[in-house]
């Protein structure tokens, strides 16, 4: 919620409970005291006008989950205002009697006063509701961001795995390459060997058969 349009709100919310107090009474003024006091009432609801005017701009200035609840209240007030409005009208067109004011004034003061209060009840439930919704709004939001946190961490962590994964490879890539040369050479090794074992049986062979012949001349002789 905006600090700003919170501000301009509780502003709205006092002048509104004072024009309401100042509007029961005045119906029943004559004279001067009664131009003055719907003076004060015009004043009022132009300062009224004027905050709604910046609760509007700046509930439009923001996101719009939130706009959409501040501009609900906003229905909200400016009904109470027009409600301010009519009875305004009716103090000016001063069509009562002063008989009707007097017993206005004795005996049906207390139920204006009461719709009054019923009025400004009623408008505060709705601020309170619409308020309760504006904090659902902001959990959301906030369990939003956590889970986006969540998810920036989970991929921060699979981009590192993939990356010891890769390096895991190579490391085996190479092991491979080193496999394949002692492979080789072993191979080079077993073929020398062979090589060399043919060699020392020819030269055994050569020397039996040399022996042989020597002995045989011998023995001939």
């Amino acid at each position: 919620m905006s600090n700003v349009f919170e501000g301009y709100e509780r502003q709205y919310c006092e002048l509104s409970a004072n024009l309401a107090k100042k509007c029961t009474p005045a119906g029943a003024l004559n004279g001067e005291q009664k131009k003055q006091k719907v003076s004060e009432i015009k004043t009022g609801i132009d300062e009224a006008e004027a905050l709604i005017r910046k609760m509007d701009l700046e509930a439009r200035s923001l996101q719009p989950n939130i706009k959409g609840v501040l501009l609900a209240k906003l229905r909200e007030y400016k009904s109470d205002l027009s409600n301010l409005k009519s009875e305004l009208k009716k103090i000016v067109s001063g069509n009562l009697n002063p008989s009707a004011r007097d017993e206005l004034l004795e005996s049906g003061m207390a139920d204006a006063m009461t719709a009054s209060a019923d009025q400004r009840t009623r408008l505060m439930t709705s601020t309170e509701r619409l308020n309760k919704t504006s904090d659902r709004v902001k959990e959301s939001r906030r369990t939003m961001l956590e889970t986006e946190e969540l998810g920036v961490s989970i991929l921060q962590d699979l981009h590192s795995q993939r990356q010891s994964l890769l390096h895991a490879h190579d490391t085996l890539h190479g092991v491979d390459d080193n496999i394949g040369k002692s492979k080789k050479i072993l191979t080079n090794m077993s073929r020398r060997m062979n090589k060399n074992k043919w060699i020392i049986g020819g030269i055994v062979l050569v020397l039996v058969v040399a022996i042989g012949l020597i002995l045989y001349f011998k023995l001939s002789k």
